[in-house]
């Protein structure tokens, strides 16, 4: 199989990863709930992967470095705590239903949505935020600017220079939604000026499934999304207040955390550079095999410094679905079709119907299988 739906989780992870976890299932007691070697060991390794994640995220501290279980968790904890009724914000059509559908429950919240510059032809298909209407979009009662680092639909990266500029003129928090960044771009959330990052582990950070989390700038509170054990403070009523057990609650995912932290060691020894100018390297050879293909419609910024390592595409007018069915079944090569929980970019890049088939590819990819991809796409559109 050539897996080139990364986008989704990433399936290749580093060997230090799969023995973390290995390790952790041997050996890790609960954290914080006993000081006999097994617990002291997870509360270790727990620690020792916040120190890692806030080093290669630009975290202020380790104890701002707070884990969930996925982006989705960590956007519901945020956005559920930070808006209430009478509070306006501001988000992109770029945006994943991680961050959409805790919008839209919240009652009372005045939301407002940055579009896309032009409204026919490559311009559309290229899916750019329309950056200069951000200004109009600002009320009085306007919190906060909620935003995606990247489109996991056209792998569009956000100027988020000029976000936090705009975020900043206004007093506004900026909340990042770093899903498809977290390892795959460098990024360093102070010197970006982000209040909130969150992260999910099984994409870039080539960590496990069901791990996550949240960076939180020091002095913001967020109230917890649920409260109960923490292994301190037990005869309070209320949680406790400090960072990171304000925002965790029962026992942690140690053994999935133990990957993460071995992840996001690997990266840092690996350097994120050179993870990127690997995908994006492998998505040049595939754009530039595709590209001229008669039929065959491409999603994205043209400028591929300014994209993760995917590509949308269609082939004609071909259901994406079924084109990703072939391209599995005639060629062995796992891609994404459909709809990509992104709603609004698919409304307006005019893909509600059809979708979009998205490749998507990580450090561990080949150039061999970058091409065969291009083949297969090639030979699709002459059929």
């Amino acid at each position: 199989m050539i897996y080139l739906d990364n986008g989704a989780t990433t399936l290749r992870k580093p060997e230090c990863v799969k023995e973390a976890l290995l390790e952790a299932m041997a050996s890790m007691g609960n954290s914080g709930r006993g000081v006999h070697d097994a617990s002291l060991y997870a509360g270790r390794t727990i620690y020792r992967a916040r120190e890692s994640l806030a080093e290669l995220l630009g975290a202020a501290a380790p104890e701002q470095v707070v884990f969930t279980a996925n982006a989705t968790e960590s956007l519901n904890l945020v956005l559920g705590s930070l808006f209430g009724p009478g509070d306006h914000v501001i988000t992109t059509v770029c945006e994943h239903n991680s961050v959409l559908r805790p919008l839209y429950r919240l009652q009372g919240v005045e939301l407002s949505v940055l579009p896309v510059k032009a409204e026919a032809g490559e311009e559309r298909q290229a899916g750019i935020l329309a950056y200069d209407e951000l200004e109009s979009l600002l009320r009085p009662n306007t919190k906060a600017l909620i935003i995606t680092h990247a489109s996991n639909l056209t792998g569009n990266i956000t100027d988020l220079e000029r976000a936090a500029a705009f975020a900043k003129k206004h007093s506004l928090l900026l909340i990042v939604d770093a899903a498809q960044t977290a390892g795959a771009v460098p990024m360093d959330m102070e010197h970006m000026g982000i209040d909130v990052l969150c992260f999910t582990g099984h994409k870039g950070l080539y960590g496990p499934q069901g791990t996550g989390g949240v960076c939180v700038r020091p002095g913001l509170s967020i109230r917890p999304l649920k409260v109960g054990g923490s292994g301190i403070h037990s005869f309070d009523r209320e949680h406790p207040s400090e960072m990171p057990a304000a925002l965790e609650a029962g026992t942690l995912n140690g053994h999935g955390i133990a990957g993460l932290g071995a992840a996001a060691r690997w990266l840092l020894e690996t350097g994120v550079e050179q993870i990127r100018a690997r995908e994006q390297a492998l998505l040049r050879r595939f754009v530039d095999g595709v590209k001229e293909v008669e039929g065959v419609t491409l999603y994205g910024n043209p400028d591929l410094d300014r994209r993760t390592g995917i590509q949308s595409l269609n082939i004609r007018d071909y259901d994406s679905a079924r084109v990703a069915d072939w391209l599995y079944e005639d060629y062995g090569i796992a891609v994404r079709g459909g709809a990509h929980c992104a709603p609004l970019l698919h409304e307006a890049l005019g893909t509600r119907e059809q979708g979009a088939v998205r490749f998507s590819f990580s450090y561990f990819n080949t150039e061999a299988e970058a091409d065969e991809a291009a083949a297969a796409v090639r030979e699709l559109a002459e059929e």
